[in-house]
């Protein structure tokens, strides 16, 4: 008789929110606001909550003045008060324990630890959802404010792209201790991953760790942001041109994944995508897509090549900047 798979593990609902650094604190902020089109939602010290228009919890990114661009932590939120005490115990038991926090704006106690790559992870289950003012109180119920149409529009937190020095070892530690599942992944010619892509539930991806060819530990390759359609990714790339923003990757469509993108640096230096489409897994079993070195040589999906800096520009950055 064959043998069975483990039981899989529901435990991570999906990704709550990011905690960008930036340099240049209100060059960022006004950038988020006035050209991504954040909305914000709470100003707290040196630390700006913000949020995109069409999630449901209070804010989908942090932004916080440091000397250097970043990412401070990625959190999580879990499927239950038990399924957080069940992920606590496993990375304890995994040997990468970490604190328990009192929490933050708009979110309850909270696990803090480090994957092995030394990026700062943070699981929460209580949360505050959001409650819009007069003036943005939707007609719909079932959305969370009204569109606002304001800069580029984006809907939604989408995923978070981390530079690794060991991607496998990540991926393994998110897999095993987490419960997310592969998707899609990269083996180069010689064995390591070049990028493994893992998904919280049907949505094909979350959170992506991809080799750093400089060799840097727990850097930033960049975060997406979801907007409605690929008209919305034109006027962004649109809207960047009139900002004098730097546009790294023109308005194309990934091969890994399918979905279309551009990708643009925020005046602090960190990467940001603005991404529509992509496709929804829904089959139990499904088998992960694996790419080889050769045929990611091809270039996205349209054939234009990878640009260089996708390999090296992450931030904190390192050497001499690319960018």
């Amino acid at each position: 008789m064959a043998e069975h798979p483990a039981e899989p593990i529901f435990d991570i609902a999906h990704l709550g929110h990011v905690e960008l650094l930036t340099p240049k604190f209100e060059e960022s902020r006004r950038f988020f606001l006035d050209v991504i089109g954040l909305q914000e939602v709470e100003r707290r010290g040196d630390s700006s909550y913000l949020r995109c228009w069409g999630d449901w919890e209070k804010y989908s990114l942090k932004l916080t003045a440091a000397p250097q661009a970043g990412i401070a932590h990625v959190a999580l939120r879990t499927m239950s008060p038990q399924a957080l005490e069940r992920r606590v115990q496993a990375i304890e038991a995994a040997g990468y324990g970490g604190k328990w926090t009192e929490g933050d704006f708009g979110h309850g106690r909270s696990y803090q630890y480090r994957g092995p790559d030394g990026h700062l992870m943070e699981l929460y289950y209580e949360t505050e959802f959001y409650e819009a003012p007069e003036h943005l109180r939707p007609t719909l119920k079932n959305q969370p404010q009204k569109f606002t149409g304001h800069g580029a529009a984006v809907k939604t937190l989408d995923h978070i792209n981390l530079f690794s020095s060991n991607p496998t070892a990540d991926g393994e530690f998110v897999e095993k201790v987490l419960g997310l599942r592969k998707s899609e992944e990269i083996v180069l010619d010689d064995g390591r991953h070049g990028a493994v892509w893992y998904r919280a539930t049907n949505k094909s991806y979350d959170i992506v760790y991809s080799l750093d060819a400089t060799g840097s530990k727990g850097r930033l390759h960049h975060i997406s942001f979801a907007v409605e359609s690929n008209d919305y990714i034109w006027r962004a790339a649109n809207l960047f041109v009139d900002a004098g923003a730097y546009i790294e990757f023109a308005p194309a469509k990934h091969a890994i994944n399918q979905t279309y993108f551009v990708y643009v640096i925020e005046p602090g230096g960190n990467r940001v995508e603005i991404c529509a489409g992509g496709y929804l897994i829904f089959a139990p079993d499904w088998k992960p897509i694996t790419w080889t070195q050769t045929e990611r040589a091809r270039g996205q999906a349209w054939g234009n090549k990878t640009v260089e800096t996708f390999h090296t520009y992450g931030t904190p950055v390192v050497g001499d900047p690319v960018v």
